[in-house]
């Protein structure tokens, strides 16, 4: 499966300048899973696949200092498009977080 990250029109990646911001042992997780999805797809080990709504979907996955969230469209059958991240710190998923999702799922469908 392919995965791909949402750009800014000036070609910035709001995805991957988050990952690279965490802690060097969590993102050895997060690009591990990414990894494993990329290899077995949606039978990938480390994480969880989640409908939040329509087509926005969330990856779940746990680190050493916490839990983190990569919300996610599948845009063709083996393309992963990752939108937004965010280190999740509460039990229901930010308002904020999913609005930012939102905006970007309409820039790229």
């Amino acid at each position: 499966m392919d995965i791909e990250f949402y750009e800014t029109s000036s070609g910035r990646s709001p995805v991957t300048d988050f990952i690279d911001k965490q802690p060097k042992r969590d993102q050895a997780v997060i690009l591990a899973v990414l990894n494993d999805i990329s290899e077995e797809g949606y039978g990938a080990k480390g994480c969880q696949f989640r409908q939040l709504e329509g087509k926005l979907w969330e990856i779940k996955i746990k680190s050493p200092s916490g839990g983190y969230r990569l919300l996610y469209v599948t845009l063709e059958r083996n393309l992963l498009f990752v939108l937004h991240s965010f280190k999740k710190k509460t039990q229901k998923t930010p308002k904020r977080e999913l609005d930012i999702a939102r905006k970007r799922l309409k820039e790229v469908l």
